[in-house]
């Protein structure tokens, strides 16, 4: 119970402030150069974008930076050449995220999957350094809450209580050049309501992602979600594991991505993939995101 309050409270927080339509380079503020602040050297752009895939990364929009992503995924590849392999189907997420300061971002976002909406509030504790402190890893900690809203006839008794879920976790990355990064990610999730009674409410599982860049724009992504067994035993659940390619264009990070996960949140994709790989249960789509700077002072890259 205290961890649904204490979510739910951070989550409250998002004030967005006066739109001044100031554009912004995501490349500028990802750039793969050393930021130097009182004689320590901190690690800039471990990832490129706020997402590994589905994951997300420790990065964050800067203070009074917003950012605005669609996540697009197609029906599964195995569904055939009447539904053209997928592409006459689609589910999407739009999603913002705001910078309330350097350390804190929260965002919200609402998927066409189960008519979900979800929110999240992200807190950065460390980040990799050199120099005056020497710190090999950046750490942050993100909370979520989602609700989906799908009417089910079958199911009277779905009140609101029961269609909420979250998720914390502990993101801990290490950038070891430029070209190569790696997240690793402990994950608690919790249901309020779940198939069976053989199923758990509280589901514990431990992800991991990385990015190695090919070219000075493009990169091959890759995530894997393992969910620990003997936690959801009324339904064939498997673990989620992706494929990206980033490419850089301009202010944009484009992602065309191939995944066993239909769902984009959480409590989606890591508690409840029905697809799986070998049986061509593929979701081919793509992630888009763009940063605007909100306030005057805006930063798309926090100094802390």
């Amino acid at each position: 119970m205290l961890l649904k309050k204490v979510i739910c409270s951070l989550i409250i927080i998002i004030t967005i402030g006066e739109l001044h339509a100031q554009d912004s380079s995501l490349l500028k503020s990802l750039n793969d150069s050393m930021q130097t602040s009182g004689g320590v050297n901190y690690t800039t752009g471990t990832f490129k974008a706020l997402h590994i895939i589905n994951m997300q990364t420790i990065e964050a929009p800067g203070a009074g930076v917003l950012n605005f992503v669609i996540q697009h995924r197609f029906g599964q590849i195995n569904s055939g050449a009447y539904n053209l392999w997928g592409l006459d189907n689609a589910t999407l997420r739009l999603g913002l995220d705001y910078g309330i300061s350097p350390r804190l971002a929260v965002g919200v976002g609402r998927s066409s999957y189960e008519k979900t909406f979800d929110g999240y509030v992200k807190y950065k504790l460390l980040r990799q350094s050199t120099g005056e402190v020497n710190m090999p890893i950046s750490v942050s900690l993100l909370g979520s809450i989602t609700h989906f809203t799908q009417h089910y006839d079958d199911k009277p008794y779905l009140d609101a209580t029961y269609r909420t879920a979250y998720t914390a976790q502990l993101l801990i990355a290490r950038k070891f050049n430029r070209n190569i990064s790696f997240q690793l990610a402990p994950t608690f999730l919790h249901y309020n309501i779940v198939p069976t009674a053989d199923d758990k409410n509280n589901e514990f599982a431990i992800s991991a992602g990385g990015r190695v860049k090919i070219t000075k724009r493009m990169s091959i992504n890759a995530e894997y979600n393992y969910l620990l067994p003997n936690q959801v035993n009324s339904m064939d659940v498997y673990n989620s594991f992706s494929l990206g390619w980033d490419i850089e264009t301009g202010g944009h990070v484009f992602q065309l991505v191939f995944t066993n996960s239909q769902g984009m949140v959480e409590t989606q994709y890591i508690g409840r993939t029905m697809g799986k790989w070998g049986d061509g249960a593929i979701y081919f789509g793509f992630n888009i995101s763009r940063s605007f700077n909100i306030t005057k002072n805006a930063k798309n890259r926090a100094s802390w």
